[in-house]
């Protein structure tokens, strides 16, 4: 259904025919770590995340891992990595 709160015309699966079903009856505002990622988009005077209607759960353990604007880094250490390993013979 769309929203009719704070993201007016925006589909939102929170949304029913008895109002916002989201914890606080309405969507949260982003926190400062969202600044910058595409997925914020400006309502009003208050910036929302299309994805996420409570950012600041997403950031609780670490990045978020719907944003676009932190490069994630690989955990592989590129010099410890062996391709092409041959079986050893048993004596």
């Amino acid at each position: 259904m769309k929203c009719e709160t704070l993201k007016t015309n925006i589909e939102c699966s929170f949304m029913s025919k008895t109002g916002c079903g989201f914890l606080g009856g309405a969507c949260r505002a982003i926190i400062e770590k969202c600044e910058g990622c595409d997925r914020v988009q400006t309502f009003g005077e208050q910036k929302f995340c299309n994805c996420s209607p409570d950012p600041s759960i997403r950031w609780r353990l670490g990045n978020c891992s719907l944003a676009t604007h932190i490069k994630v880094e690989s955990k592989q250490d590129s010099s410890k990595v062996r391709v092409g390993q041959q079986k050893q013979k048993k004596k």
